[in-house]
């Protein structure tokens, strides 16, 4: 399987070069272009579609590959998800090439994407059918009437957190990237071929993009491509909700860590601002690294430390459920916490003014040196 893995990834990064100026050419033609305005970091037009190349690079990369996995690796379940795999993905580039040209309604995006979330459930009869339960060496079944809706809003979730981190320049390819290659390290771990060799041919398209996406970039990923790499890590993090006694609940929420916390802050940013939930702003956290003086490479790169930092964490907790250490799980999400609530009220994500977390700790630090004083 070597050859295959190393096969997909270099033809995918190959392909990714060589159709995105092409794609850039055609989204120029076609209208398809970012206009600046008071929330957007760039001044001039620029192309957007950038995602089709990284869509076409791994679609056609997968498709030539599949038929020379080797006989036996692939079960019906597999090849059943990833039929639901390439078929919700390019449903999902369509709404977001669309979006691109035209400006689609907000809501009727939301209504296709539940939509297509629907059909990977209904028709493959893909969902969360049971959770690892932490600290005990067992697993509860969920009946139809949790895990339909708990899929459709996972996928749901996760193809718009990856949407609303897109707001620099490399930033939403460069944290999907990081997402994608975690999913393959534990892939691996896991001894789940179709999944590494997915992630792998992925991870290629995403970095050839990239040639042509990171700062200063010559052509935006748009919704197309956001909506698409959304869609991709929602179902490839469902991996960790098969894994029975392998995997806990809590690792791909790690996995996709970065987005979904910026996207949980700005739901609690705007509700403390009585603002409504999908109203645009920009406190997000690219915004409020900005804000701090970073140039636009260096917040990227410091998402980027941020998204590695969620990857290992996964890995390690991923690597501690295998041999049923599951006090780590425990350190792990305490960690987690502590970093996002600290990391968020540093930089402002919640409130400029309220840091509950930090405020408490000056006071215990101050009390000491007062106490000293008075005597």
């Amino acid at each position: 399987m070597l050859p295959i893995y190393i096969i997909g990834f270099v033809a995918a990064l190959a392909l990714a070069l060589a159709l995105t100026p092409l794609v850039k050419k055609f989204a120029v033609r076609v209208g398809a272009v970012d206009v600046p305005n008071a929330r957007k970091v760039h001044t001039r037009i620029m192309p957007r579609l950038g995602g089709l190349g990284i869509f076409l690079a791994f679609i056609l990369t997968t498709l030539v590959l599949l038929p020379f996995v080797p006989e036996g690796v692939l079960t019906s379940r597999d090849i059943n998800f990833i039929s639901a795999f390439l078929i919700g993905g390019t449903l999902i580039v369509v709404i977001g090439a669309l979006d691109d040209r035209f400006d689609l309604n907000a809501k009727l995006k939301f209504l296709v994407q539940i939509g297509i979330a629907s059909m990977v459930v209904f028709g493959f009869d893909i969902r969360v059918d049971f959770v690892d339960i932490p600290f005990q060496n067992a697993y509860s079944s969920l009946e139809s009437w949790i895990s339909i809706p708990l899929t459709i809003f996972w996928i749901v979730g996760v193809t718009n957190a990856i949407n609303l981190i897109d707001g620099l320049d490399g930033l939403a390819a460069g944290v999907s990237g990081i997402a994608i290659g975690t999913i393959f390290v534990m892939s691996m771990l896991m001894g789940n071929v179709p999944v590494a060799l997915l992630c792998l041919v992925l991870l290629g398209s995403i970095i050839g993009f990239l040639f042509f996406n990171f700062h200063p970039a010559k052509i935006f990923m748009g919704d197309t491509g956001s909506l698409f790499l959304g869609f991709c890590l929602a179902m490839l993090s469902l991996l960790g909700y098969k894994q029975i006694a392998v995997v806990s609940f809590i690792t791909p929420l790690i996995i996709i860590g970065v987005p979904l916390s910026d996207t949980f802050f700005a739901i609690v940013r705007r509700k403390l601002q009585k603002k409504p939930i999908f109203s645009p702003d920009k406190g997000h956290l690219h915004h409020c690294l900005r804000e701090l003086g970073f140039s636009h490479r260096q917040t990227v790169l410091i998402i980027y430390s941020i998204a590695a930092f969620f990857g290992v964490l996964a890995v390690i907790q991923t690597s501690a459920a295998m041999n049923e250490a599951n006090w780590v799980t425990f350190v792990v999400i305490c960690i987690m916490m502590f970093f996002l609530q600290i990391g968020a009220e540093v930089i402002g994500l919640v409130s400029k003014t309220k840091r509950p977390i930090i405020n408490t700790l000056l006071r215990l630090r101050v009390k000491p040196d007062q106490s000293r004083s008075k005597l």
